[in-house]
């Protein structure tokens, strides 16, 4: 069985080729590990950016009232005045706003934006194409 004890270990020189590899793999190596440090702390101020920075853009027209809540005692009674000759062709629903789809009686193709919230038309929108 083989004694593996310090003194009988001794590093043995390499030979001038394999020192001249040893030293580009070190170099290799520390140069690669910068690099992953800068880009890893790159991606830590790019979330320390985004986290921190302030939101200040511009509401919205149509977002006056932040909270729409209807008591369900109470439902809501709102007309939406459109105009004369107007057949729906179809209606959707997102938070408190309604799109009406339909054509005018000269065959003129519209969308209409209807909040409910504010109770009015926010948005005449004329569909022009094929």
């Amino acid at each position: 069985m083989a004694d593996f004890n310090d003194a009988n270990q001794e590093d043995k020189p390499l030979d001038p080729v394999m020192e001249g590899v040893r030293r580009k793999m070190v170099k290799l190596q520390l140069i690669s590990g910068g690099i992953m440090a800068v880009l890893f702390l790159a991606v830590l101020v790019s979330i320390v950016y985004k986290l921190t920075r302030d939101e200040g853009g511009a509401q919205p027209v149509a977002a006056a009232a932040p909270s729409f809540a209807v008591p369900s005692d109470q439902p809501l009674s709102l007309t939406a005045n459109l105009p004369a000759g107007f057949r729906v062709v179809q209606t959707s629903l997102s938070g408190s706003q309604m799109l009406i789809y339909g054509e005018m009686a000269s065959g003129e193709r519209k969308a209409y934006v209807f909040d409910l919230a504010l109770g009015r038309i926010i948005a005449d929108v004329t569909l022009a194409g094929d």
